[in-house]
């Protein structure tokens, strides 16, 4: 394609850490100008359909870096203490540029969850720059700005009532399921101020690269690593958490690499997955089997590729915090799949409550003073949840029931469960099942236990019936051989609640008799969630008996779930009970802290 080194175009990707487009002019009504990132559209293409893949950092990179789903690869939660080793066979990314003769440089967030190599980069440090390469050598350059990540709005209320907004918090747009208080008002004011700073940093870049008379040979990528950070967007498979903005300035000498006219839109929908065979396909590397995406730039660009309207977004632990949610947005309509949809969003997690906005909302909530949208968030969910994004961009009215979208809720469920066996998704299994049996090779254990995953997610998919249709198969299904089996069928029970009573007296004994010390917390959960048993001290003492971190982190949700949401269980938790394989974990020891009322906030 290139008959010379030189004339392989330079890639730059320009990332801004935790934002949505949401929040910018560019892209909506209610964001700021970032005249910066204007110029760079002008001189581009917009993509007003671009997505994550997940809603947090490390489970976005995962799949940037690499090409292929998290749910995959087992790269998919956040944080993961124990790194993934990629099989044989399977690279990141700029390792194939970097053979091809690139100069790879990243400055200098990674965030992968998972092992990197020496082979990767060039250079990866808060130092590194193309301008440490070779004469004529092309280069692949990442720039990550922390100018808008979530710890930015940790401000206090003493710096709430002290810092003036550029943005004025008066008039600043507050999404519907948020309270329009002075908190609120200001929070989002801030953000978008920290908008317009990070778009200052991107016209350093721009600048740095026309000093170097860079522009007419360099395809330069602007885009946000995921979602924003403002209640229920990061880690949440909400628009807000998976929408991101994505500009890409492409010279005159390549615009035949491009099907968009520079300075146009798109409507094509890409993601994550398809950056890693965009790169490569722009610098003529041949794209690995082993990637899941698809290239949208570069030579022979398919025109179903250009067709393409649907994106997945998956979501499991967040640091402290367990759910297991996914999501299939195909057009404007967004279909999202609860797994334990008796789970509620607004379940703690230390990080997310340090922001003023959320302690606030959580507040509001506790003495009755949101409306029904407000109140969403701290409610269970349900199985399925469908909206027109279109006319509900905040995702506030739920179609699911509608008669008139019931056929498109079969085709979306249909679309999700086809992608969910193909991959196939680890996460039905528990994560410390995962870390003992697939972390040395996800995608060979995931091949050998297609069968397993897909009657996981037979008996899971239980939820969306009607509970007298479900009836029957659940039975069989609680007296299993399989733990695993036994496993989904629990936690199938407790979607339904108190539905599901009929097993009260059969779970009762599961409880106590399981062989699994996680099925007998599933059982545990059931009765809690249905009143039929106050299970705080059997819950309490399987906390003490696990030796596993994960497994007892696991444990932890479900008493932080049952103490905080469903009959205020009282629960006086002993830290050195705690095996002492568990106690100094630092996700264990965050949930301790909220439980014993030991957060400074």
């Amino acid at each position: 394609m290139y008959s010379k080194a030189q004339e392989r175009p330079n890639i730059v990707w320009i990332v801004s850490e935790d934002n949505s487009k949401h929040y910018m002019k560019l892209f909506d009504e209610h964001g700021v100008p970032t005249p910066n990132i204007e110029k760079l559209a002008r001189n581009g293409v917009k993509y007003d359909r671009a997505f994550s893949n997940a809603a947090v950092c490390s489970a976005a990179r995962s799949s940037i870096i690499t090409g292929i789903y998290g749910t995959k690869l087992a790269s998919h939660y956040h944080r993961s203490e124990q790194k993934i080793t990629l099989p044989e066979g399977i690279k990141m990314f700029p390792e194939y540029l970097r053979k091809a003769g690139y100069y790879t440089t990243n400055n200098a967030k990674e965030d992968y969850n998972i092992t990197k190599n020496e082979n990767v980069w060039d250079d990866s440090s808060n130092k590194a720059s193309w301008r440490n390469r070779k004469k004529d050598q092309p280069f692949f350059h990442v720039y990550n700005i922390g100018t808008t990540h979530e710890g930015s709005l940790h401000f206090s209320k003493e710096e709430m009532n002290t810092i003036t907004t550029a943005t004025n918090s008066e008039t600043v747009f507050v999404q519907p399921n948020h309270p329009n208080t002075k908190t609120f008002k200001y929070t989002n004011a801030y953000y978008r101020d920290k908008i317009s700073k990070m778009d200052d940093e991107v016209g350093l870049i721009m600048t740095q690269l026309e000093e170097d008379q860079l522009l007419e040979n360099t395809i330069i990528f602007y885009f946000g690593d995921h979602g924003g950070v403002l209640p229920n967007s990061k880690g949440y498979l909400k628009e807000t958490g998976l929408h991101v903005p994505l500009v890409i300035a492409i010279p005159e000498k390549y615009a035949h690499l491009s099907p968009s006219t520079s300075g146009t839109s798109t409507n094509t929908f890409v993601s994550f997955i398809d950056f890693s065979a965009t790169v490569l396909n722009l610098a003529a590397v041949k794209i690995p089997k082993t990637i899941d995406g698809t290239p949208f730039l570069g030579a022979n660009i398919s025109k179903s590729t250009l067709l393409n309207n649907e994106t997945f977004g998956y979501a499991d632990r967040f640091d402290e915090k367990y759910d297991m949610v996914r999501s299939l947005r195909k057009g404007n309509l967004k279909y999202i799949r609860n797994f334990q949809p008796f789970n509620v969003d607004g379940l703690m997690n230390n990080y997310r409550y340090r922001q003023l906005a959320y302690r606030e909302w959580k507040q509001l909530f506790d003495h009755g003073q949101l409306n029904d949208v407000q109140s969403q968030f701290f409610k269970p969910k349900a199985p399925e949840e469908l909206y027109d994004i279109e006319n509900d961009p905040f995702e506030t009215k739920n179609l699911a029931n509608d008669p008139a979208y019931s056929k498109n809720l079969r085709q979306l469920r249909s679309t999700l469960n086809s992608w969910i066996k193909s991959m196939p998704d680890l996460s039905f299994y528990p994560e410390h099942f995962i870390i003992a049996n697939a972390f040395k090779d996800p995608i060979t254990f995931g091949h050998q236990h297609k069968k397993d995953i897909a009657t996981y997610l037979k008996i899971a998919n239980l939820q969306v019936l009607p509970f007298h249709k479900a009836q029957p198969k659940l039975n069989k299904y609680l007296n299993s051989s399989d733990a695993l089996t036994r496993y989904w069928a629990l936690i199938t029970c407790s979607s339904f609640g108190a539905k599901a009573g009929k097993f009260t007296n059969h779970i009762k004994q599961m409880m106590v008799n399981d062989t699994s010390l996680i099925n007998r917390m599933r059982a545990a959960e059931f009765l809690g969630i249905t009143g039929a048993n106050n299970s705080a001290v059997e819950l309490t003492n399987m906390l003490y008996q696990s030796t596993n971190e994960k497994e007892a982190l696991l444990i932890l949700n479900t008493i932080t779930l049952q103490r905080d949401y469903y009959k205020k269980y009282q629960f006086v938790i002993d830290s050195t009970k705690l095996n002492p394989a568990v106690i100094d974990n630092q996700l264990i020891q965050e949930r301790l802290k909220y439980l014993n009322n030991e957060l400074p906030f």
